[in-house]
């Protein structure tokens, strides 16, 4: 760029002239290189309208099939485990033998109270000839009033005797029959737990065993949603084994206190109407029905909570001027996937759903929907 002449004013020598115009130059160069003034960009944020609802969904749970009643079956008498009639997974009717006992010992004691009952009739019978003739002989006055009552109490203490060797007959005769195990309902053998030959204590399990007739689900809660879930609440049930099918169900029966291992609570669900395909121990997918709250409430993605030092917040839109509001709001419950705010929200506020840890106070933003729609809010 070939350099510009400038003439040389009066009183200036040729080398001041020159700095001048250089300065000159520079200014306009400077001024040429100076850039508008940006405008601010409204920062994109996925935020969406939050909604009130009336209720809770407990969600979704694993869960399996047990029987309504499952027991231990047992022996109410001691003895040694002669035989077993029945083994795990059999079907067994009311009244049907399962197991025995060595009955040599009962048979003893049922003999030995037979004898004795035998004996104390025996005297009963003399002691009631014994005060009829006595009586007799009393209105003759042939004896004393004194053998009279004598008398009667011999009578009266040999009735007595009967009577307690009749209640040990009988009771010998219930620990005789105790040395079969009989099952008491229609059901199916669960487990075993004892094997033949082995010496038995009154009430040590020998069997397993489950109900037939009703069926339940057994569930295991964690503690965070254990509040989802109510007594008599409907339930829809689903099995993998048996596509297609879908069982109501009602919960039934909440443990009061959370395993002390797995730190959940177990929450028992009866079938309304169970089938006969429904089989001990299948897994169950079941869908407990959205629990009614006390007041409306605000449902939130977790993604959307925001901690304010140790107080809950959420960021809301001011619909003015699209800037950012962080708003204390009071939590309800917690849920796997979203939060029920109790106040602090209204629905229709626009709430940042994603990246709130990314954005500022007063910040001006532009709201986008999700990308997937399965992260808006339900």
């Amino acid at each position: 760029m070939q350099q510009q002449e400038f003439p040389t004013p009066p009183g200036l020598t040729r080398r001041a002239a020159w700095l001048a115009g250089t300065v000159v130059i520079s200014l306009l160069l400077a001024a040429c290189g100076k850039k508008a003034p940006e405008v601010d960009q409204a920062m994109p944020v996925i935020a969406l309208p939050v909604q009130a609802v009336d209720g809770v969904s407990a969600g979704r749970f694993p869960g399996d099939i047990h029987a309504r009643y499952e027991m231990p079956l047992s022996f109410r008498v001691g003895g040694q485990l002669t035989a077993r009639y029945v083994n795990p997974g059999d079907l067994v009717k009311k009244g049907q033998a399962l197991a025995q006992l060595d009955p040599t010992d009962a048979g003893n004691q049922l003999a030995a109270a037979k004898a004795a009952l035998d004996a104390a009739e025996h005297r009963l019978l003399f002691a009631t000839q014994q005060r009829d003739r006595d009586e007799a002989q009393s209105k003759q006055n042939l004896i004393s009033h004194l053998q009279l009552e004598q008398t009667q109490d011999a009578y009266a203490s040999a009735l007595a005797a009967r009577d307690q060797a009749k209640q040990q007959f009988e009771l010998a005769q219930s620990q005789s029959r105790y040395t079969t195990l009989i099952a008491d309902h229609d059901g199916a053998i669960t487990s075993r737990q004892a094997d033949t030959g082995q010496v038995l204590s009154a009430g040590q399990a020998v069997f397993g065993f489950a109900w037939s007739g009703e069926r339940e689900v057994y569930l295991d809660v964690p503690e965070s949603r254990i509040d989802g879930i109510v007594i008599g609440q409907v339930a829809k049930v689903t099995l993998p084994a048996l596509p297609g099918r879908v069982f109501d169900a009602r919960v039934r029966e909440m443990s009061p206190a959370a395993d002390p291992q797995s730190r959940t609570y177990l929450v028992k669900l009866t079938i309304d109407r169970p089938a006969d395909m429904l089989q001990l121990g299948m897994t169950a997918d079941v869908v407990l029905q959205a629990v009614k709250t006390s007041s409306t409430a605000i449902s939130i993605p977790v993604t959307a909570l925001f901690h304010q030092g140790e107080h809950p917040a959420v960021w809301v839109i001011r619909p003015a001027d699209a800037t950012l509001e962080l708003r204390p709001v009071t939590i309800d419950r917690y849920g796997e996937h979203d939060v029920l705010i109790a106040s602090g929200l209204q629905a229709g506020e626009r709430v940042v759903m994603q990246g709130v840890h990314t954005v500022s106070i007063g910040e001006k933003v532009a709201p986008i929907a999700p990308p997937h729609p399965e992260d808006a809010p339900q």
